[in-house]
């Protein structure tokens, strides 16, 4: 029963989003709410609307409206949703300051903490697992945030990460989670036939903030560490690409006196096409280390902790050589 729940909202997500995403592009259009080419960061040909993410969380809150019986938590998520793809729709004009919008994600991720969502390491106090979880959630959120800056990039990684998230609460026979979870893939399959290259309609804030928080809240519901302590670190792996793009983003910022909150060039995905890789090169390239990541996040799960932690450290060692090396990249102020 609870597979024919799965694949029935999973479908009916897909299908509300690839027949709502065109509509959501009409709008746009019509409306003016379009994403112009600055020669900087932005260097499309041409005008591309937003508004894709609307389609993402309507198609999401639609599908498991007609599927699912809400819980807390599913209220939870779905509060702290519609918190940030408000907030993220005010920011696709432009209008928002960087204190107001991380207040709207730290709102947005209290609904999730009052929820019952928030971190439970048996080891710290719950003051310190709230806050962790305050930390990782609005960290999670902001990552897929930063790394949205070529087509497809940021909702299929995305994907990547939400179909483990859903093998894995079936596995551990997590049954709202899996539900949950499989309409946000289905959504997002739904979005990312209009937004690979080259995208019909970008996102937009609101499907970066929505797809982040998600995700965030998502990967510390599931079970990691039933089979021993170090799998603590596999949503770590599962998410590693945003999490690292967004951390080598602000270490570069920093090392050169560039604010923190405003966008530049020191993206990884900007560095590789810089190397002359075209952009679906590139996300494609993106795709497959999400993938093996993903995969190795589930070794993690699963061995034992010697080699837990070898696959870790490698992973991080990895990072940082290849990190390194596109740092000599020479990019455009």
């Amino acid at each position: 029963m609870i597979i024919a729940q799965i694949i029935l909202v999973f479908f009916l997500a897909f299908l509300l989003c690839l027949r709502g995403t065109p509509m959501a592009r009409k709008a746009a259009i019509r409306f003016g709410i379009v994403d112009h080419p600055d020669g900087r960061l932005k260097t499309q040909r041409e005008p591309v609307p937003y508004l894709g993410g609307l389609s993402i969380f309507v198609s999401f809150l639609v599908a498991l409206a007609l599927v699912f019986n809400f819980d807390r938590q599913l209220l939870g998520m779905l509060l702290g949703g519609s918190i940030v793809v408000l907030l993220g729709l005010v920011d696709d004009f432009g209008v928002l300051t960087p204190g107001i919008k991380l207040a709207g994600q730290v709102l947005a991720a209290s609904c999730l903490i009052k929820s019952g969502i928030w971190i439970q390491f048996p080891f710290f106090p719950d003051y310190i697992n709230i806050g962790l979880t305050l930390i990782w959630l609005v960290g999670i959120t902001n990552a897929f945030n930063i790394i949205d800056v070529m087509d497809g990039l940021s909702c299929g990684v995305g994907l990547i990460a939400t179909i483990f998230l859903l093998a894995l609460s079936i596995i551990n026979q997590n049954d709202s989670i899996s539900i949950i979870t499989a309409a946000l893939a289905g959504s997002m399959l739904g979005f990312l036939r209009y937004n690979y290259h080259p995208a019909q309609i970008y996102m937009g804030d609101a499907g970066s903030l929505f797809i982040g928080l998600m995700l965030g809240a998502l990967s510390i519901t599931g079970q990691w560490t039933f089979n021993h302590r170090i799998a603590f670190v596999s949503p770590l792996m599962l998410l590693g690409i945003p999490i690292y793009d967004t951390a080598y983003v602000m270490i570069l910022r920093t090392l050169h006196g560039r604010s923190m909150f405003f966008g530049s060039r020191d993206h990884l995905a900007l560095r590789l096409q810089k190397l002359g890789l075209t952009e679906m090169q590139i996300v494609n390239i993106f795709y497959v280390a999400g993938v093996m990541l993903a995969n190795m996040a589930f070794l993690v799960i699963y061995a034992n902790e010697v080699i837990s932690t070898a696959l870790f450290t490698t992973v991080i060692l990895v990072m940082i050589i290849a990190g390194v090396v596109l740092s000599r990249v020479k990019m455009e102020e």
